[in-house]
């Protein structure tokens, strides 16, 4: 941890130095880390910026299949251009995984769940399983072999599909109400589902049966006011954002709960609409607030460490970004809804003792 806040130490001085001139971000995040992201793709797009060591590094935008080399056929380039029609690209991404090099995206305003597979040079847009259409696609997650969980939150049923988007199993469970936040557990092959109305998380095996559920509506330790996202990290938290509680709260995988961290507010380190949520390999713990268009990054014990993002259309810019991501490789996902894209980053300031991440307390 040492070495990991000497990584940090120059950013954490520029959000003291902020806080003690009573300065606030007004249109993002990126006043905690030395100004706006370069607008232009060809620069080399970091956070914080130079002579700071770059921590966040901005990989590239998805949109479409080609942003991700996927090429379009010959005849079906042809056929685009007699019929005059436009490649398909994202509505109103919401969720985002990758999972061996596939990326999968719930997309609410198309609706469709994408499935993006440059390995195989394949993309597919599902709008409909099992003979019922997709109404409200938010949340996705990746199981094994190239398959990967949907929620529907109108539908309220979680889809099991294979990397050709082809549905493989159902979860239709009376007690979901409306599932909008999916994260699944390997090692123990359990599905953790948040449902919004409900006030709950519930669990289910591999064979979709439900295992147990915890929470109730409250703004006590256990309890929710709104679960929006969940996510796992390294070490097997079950991380939920409780968005009206304005906090993330960690429990183990049976539900104990274990520590919260977050308030209300509009300055650095507080939370105004929190969504997405998401650990690196080193324990960071990432938070996109919708409100503030930008991703908080929190150490283990709570405390600020970056910020980046601001509101705009330019690459390292969001508008009203929702659902996140973080790969084995630390390459950050992040569903930029109103912009209709994915935006991926990398997390390049690993420290010399990397290590997973540990339950702590905050």
């Amino acid at each position: 941890m040492n070495n990991l806040r000497a990584m940090f130490k120059p950013i954490i001085a520029v959000v003291a130095l902020a806080t003690a001139l009573g300065c606030q971000p007004t249109g993002g995040l990126n006043g905690l880390a030395g100004g706006n992201a370069p607008s232009s793709v060809s620069e080399d797009i970091v956070w914080p910026q130079p002579p700071n060591p770059a921590r966040i590094r901005y990989v590239r935008s998805i949109s479409v299949p080609g942003d991700v080399g996927i090429k379009r056929g010959f005849f079906g380039t042809l056929l685009d251009v007699v019929t005059r029609r436009e490649q398909e690209r994202f509505i109103r991404p919401t969720g985002v995984a990758e999972s061996d090099g596939a990326i999968y995206v719930a997309d609410p305003g198309a609706p469709a769940l994408w499935i993006f597979d440059p390995q195989r040079q394949a993309s597919v847009a599902v709008r409909e399983l099992g003979g019922e259409a997709l109404l409200s696609p938010v949340a996705v997650t990746p199981e094994r072999d190239g398959r990967a969980f949907v929620a529907d939150s109108l539908i309220n049923k979680v889809f099991l599909v294979d990397r050709g988007g082809k549905m493989v199993s159902t979860i239709a469970d009376s007690g979901l109400k409306r599932p909008v936040a999916l994260a699944w557990d390997s090692a123990i092959d359990r599905l953790y589902v948040a449902d919004a109305v409900g006030q709950q998380v519930l669990v289910y095996g591999s064979g979709g049966q439900r295992l147990l559920s915890w929470g109730s509506r409250g703004s006590g330790d256990g309890e929710f006011n709104f679960p929006a996202y969940i996510a796992l990290s390294r070490s097997g938290e079950v991380l939920v954002t409780d968005a009206l509680n304005y906090r993330v709260q960690a429990f183990d995988q049976n539900g104990k709960f274990l520590w919260k961290m977050g308030r209300q507010g509009d300055g650095s380190g507080d939370f105004a609409a929190p969504k997405g949520v998401a650990t690196d390999s080193e324990g960071h713990l990432y938070v996109i607030d919708a409100l503030f268009d930008g991703v908080q990054i929190f150490d283990r014990e709570g405390a600020l460490l970056l910020g980046f993002g601001s509101n705009g259309r330019s690459a390292g810019e969001f508008w009203l970004p929702t659902g996140a991501f973080i790969d084995a490789r630390d390459q950050i996902y992040v569903a930029d809804s109103y912009n209709q894209r994915v935006q991926v980053f990398e997390f390049v300031g690993r420290s010399a003792d990397s290590h997973p991440a540990e339950t702590a307390k905050r």
